[in-house]
């Protein structure tokens, strides 16, 4: 069974009572908060200078805050699609759909996480604040996405990487055209990766109405894939030029491109498993990036 609750693991030996809010927050599943988090690592990197000027209570603070928010966003996003996730085989064990949790206790766990985030931010500069207070309404929002437009990865992009711009004007109370550039490249970024993650669900979601990318793109996905990533790796490409990144970390972006492109070559459009273990890859190019802003 194709599904995104296991059995075993670390989750599984929590007591009864924590477990399915772990399991909410997808705390088994880091590689959510992985692709949450690098925009901002890339930008409090980059805004920095590397890794020299590094703000590193900024940097913990930004891995806590991704933490926090990605559970945040899978609570909202399993309270609005519980309905839907007992329809597809690979969410229908998650707490809400299975009915371990019930909406009242999710909602209020939203919303301790929340105010967990929201100290946080309070943490960082007047226009970081303003910045993820806007950021809210989006994470609210973006679960309804599939109901009306075949491009829900677009707002996903939206909303996942707006963490480009909180952590540039973290670091100097602005935003720059290099931090718009890197965020719009993280939103094609986004798009390519989650266009990949929805190939796991197409079956089950033309059964049931729910629209994606890889319902819209088809046949097509792996040529649309590419070019996603290639418009992403121009844009951060071209924030790092104005950011005045150095020959190393050009190399290194690169390498990033070269491992993408990788990927999306080896990736099965027909296999679950394959496109999960491609969109987990996802990480990998992050974190080439951040590794080429440190340097």
């Amino acid at each position: 069974m194709h599904t995104d609750i296991k059995p075993d693991g670390w989750i599984g030996r929590l007591p009864a009572g924590v477990r399915p809010y772990a399991l909410l927050m997808r705390l088994d599943r880091p590689i959510g908060t992985w692709l949450l988090l690098l925009p901002g690592w890339w930008a409090l990197a980059l805004a920095g200078g590397g890794v020299r000027g590094l703000d590193w209570v900024l940097f913990i603070l930004f891995g806590i805050g991704a933490v926090i928010m990605r559970g945040a966003g899978c609570v909202i996003n399993d309270v609005w699609d519980r309905d839907l996730d007992r329809q597809v085989e690979r969410t229908r064990a998650r707490p809400l759909a299975a009915g371990t949790v019930s909406r009242r206790q999710a909602l209020l766990f939203a919303g301790v996480l929340f105010a967990m985030g929201l100290l946080i931010l309070l943490r960082m500069s007047p226009a970081a604040i303003v910045l993820g207070v806007l950021t809210v309404p989006l994470i609210v929002a973006y679960p309804l996405m599939k109901r009306v437009t075949w491009w829900p990865q677009a707002f996903l992009g939206i909303t996942f990487n707006a963490g480009a711009l909180i952590g540039w004007a973290a670091v100097t109370n602005d935003v720059p055209l290099a931090a718009i550039t890197l965020y719009a490249g993280g939103i094609l970024w986004t798009l390519g990766y989650d266009t990949v993650y929805a190939h796991q669900d197409k079956d089950d979601d033309a059964l049931i109405g729910v629209k994606s990318t890889a319902r819209r793109l088809g046949a097509a996905s792996r040529v649309w894939v590419a070019g996603f990533h290639a418009g992403a790796g121009v844009l951060i490409f071209a924030a790092f030029v104005m950011a005045g990144a150095g020959l190393a970390s050009y190399a290194l972006l690169l390498l990033a491109g070269a491992q993408a492109a990788w990927r999306i070559y080896e990736w099965d459009m027909d296999s679950p498993r394959s496109s999960l273990v491609t969109f987990r890859s996802a990480r990998d190019f992050g974190l080439l990036v951040l590794l080429a802003a440190l340097v």
